[in-house]
């Protein structure tokens, strides 16, 4: 089970910018094909009834303009809801604001592409301690309930105190930080500095 989950990191694409005429702000991207029809998708990530079987306890208004508020968590205004293609959303979170683009495209298989995109401005000081991989390892485990509840029907979200301390999550947060490291090294950062900062995440995340 543990090779499973690491192994499905590998199924996600990721990469890293920063947004023009903005030094501090960085977009963090990841996709992946999910092997699920596209409406089981979007009901997954859009209906508040759902998005606690694969990710976190939520409350809120799920239409255009309204606000979500995950339990103990993030919440935010919904500013855009194409069915069943774009949800876009801000992520308020400890006094920052930052944006979420959810987009999903149905592949020739009839399966669905699942392209995420987390844009914030970045504490200089913060990036250099911990990089993409503050976050990046919590949307990897986010993407991977997200598969495994469209895919295999689990409805067990994976982010429990439970799941956090066993050898499985402890390998899937190390490899996933380092697959984000790899990402802001081939994005332009200094190779000694991010793989530093990966081992600060992981450990952060680990305990």
């Amino acid at each position: 089970m543990v090779a499973e989950a690491v192994d499905s990191l590998s199924l996600v694409t990721r990469h890293l910018s920063g947004v023009s005429g903005d030094e501090g702000t960085r977009s963090l991207h990841m996709s992946r094909e999910l092997a699920a029809p596209i409406t089981t998708v979007w009901s997954a990530i859009a209906d508040l009834d759902r998005i606690p079987q694969w990710f976190m306890p939520v409350s809120g208004d799920a239409r255009l303009g309204g606000r979500y508020q995950l339990d103990g968590n993030a919440g935010g205004e919904i500013l855009a809801c194409t069915t069943p293609h774009t949800l876009k959303i801000t992520w308020e979170y400890g006094g920052d604001v930052s944006y979420v683009t959810i987009k999903l495209i149905e592949t020739s298989s009839r399966e669905t592409l699942f392209d995420f995109d987390h844009t914030a401005d970045v504490d200089p000081d913060r990036w250099s301690e911990y990089g993409p991989g503050a976050v990046g390892v919590g949307w990897d485990m986010g993407l991977l309930g997200l598969a495994q509840h469209v895919e295999q029907g689990t409805n067990t979200p994976l982010e429990t105190p439970e799941w956090s301390a066993s050898d499985e999550a402890k390998a899937f947060m190390a490899a996933s930080s380092e697959l984000w490291a790899d990402a802001v090294i081939a994005a332009g950062d200094d190779p000694a500095q991010a793989r530093a900062a990966a081992a600060r995440t992981t450990a952060a995340y680990t305990g």
